[in-house]
């Protein structure tokens, strides 16, 4: 990657990390899936009417909506509304990346190879080395809530790649059509129609900021950046920038919400962080050594993370 790119993509990372710190300072007084139906409901309006739906049968559509942004997204504001911390959840939610090379064995026969094995068992390590040690203000349901949501996440990229879902700010938009109305519905019945009312009624100016932020930056801006990087460079080289995102949040939860790490969290977030890492770099296939052959031009190969040209784990931003 050339250096301009690399400056992008830490800008997405950085861009994606603090969305974790917003999401929490706007949700105050408003019920978690009631937010995030908002943000949805803008994502898909009025983009949606200048985008052209990519060319997937509705029920793929509704598939990876369903996984990449009903379910992640549920679930880490309800566990983020239950108290777990921003910086946190950010570390927490990247074991999509794990789940995403689980689910893919089982599911698309893509046997990990035994670097990707090894960072599957580390970073899992790294997640039970967090659970063990959490502060004594992070219930066990909260963890676990940001972990189904990283599961979700992690089907919805198995999804994408058995469907042959282009990338793009388009497939967020149209996929993200399914994700308002259950959320709302789900609020409504979580919640009750009374909470629902006085969330609206709590809507104010640092809610709607918060929104525009997660929609605007986070969506549109930090998500059209990413997938342009990663067509014009190979995905593993550019899938492990996200992993500033958690850094970042951790970091500015710290300075600015006070909430430091203990020590067996920064520990488990390092060991973590390095198993996504090392799962991310043992999917990497080397180029194949060019054989000539008579009467045959070389032939084009495209090498990428997992031996694909988009990788699986790349999804779609927090």
């Amino acid at each position: 990657m050339s250096r301009r790119d690399c400056l992008l993509a830490a800008l997405v990372a950085t861009i994606w990390g603090f969305n974790f710190i917003v999401i929490d300072w706007g949700m105050d007084g408003v019920p978690p899936l009631l937010f995030a139906a908002i943000r949805f409901a803008l994502v898909v309006l009025p983009m949606v009417f200048w985008l052209p739906r990519p060319q997937l049968p509705w029920r793929t559509l509704a598939g990876i909506g369903a996984c990449m942004s009903l379910g992640q997204f549920g679930f880490l504001y309800v566990s983020m509304g239950a108290g777990l911390p921003p910086g946190l959840a950010a570390l927490v939610l990247q074991a999509q990346v794990l789940f995403t090379v689980l689910i893919a064995a089982g599911v698309l026969g893509e046997r990990p190879t035994a670097t990707q094995a090894g960072g599957v068992v580390l970073g899992s390590t790294g997640l039970v080395v967090v659970a063990l040690g959490r502060g004594g203000e992070v219930t066990v349901t909260a963890l676990v809530l940001c972990l189904l949501g990283a599961l979700s996440w992690g089907v919805g990229n198995v999804l994408a790649r058995a469907s042959g879902a282009p990338g793009g700010l388009a497939l967020t938009v149209w996929s993200a059509v399914v994700v308002p109305v259950p959320l709302l519905a789900l609020s409504l019945v979580v919640d009750g129609p009374g909470a629902v009312a006085d969330g609206l009624g709590a809507f104010g100016w640092q809610a709607g900021l918060s929104t525009a932020y997660t929609v605007v930056l986070a969506s549109f801006v930090g998500y059209g950046i990413f997938t342009t990087l990663l067509g014009r460079n190979p995905s593993a080289s550019v899938v492990p920038w996200v992993l500033l995102a958690p850094v970042t949040a951790m970091a500015s939860a710290a300075v600015l919400l006070g909430q430091t790490p203990n020590a067996a969290e920064t520990t488990g977030a390092v060991v973590m962080v390095a198993g996504v890492l090392v799962a991310l770099r043992g999917g990497r296939r080397r180029r194949p050594r060019r054989q000539p052959a008579l009467g045959r031009g070389p032939r084009s190969h495209s090498v990428a993370s997992g031996g694909t040209t988009r990788s699986a784990c790349a999804g779609i931003e927090p």
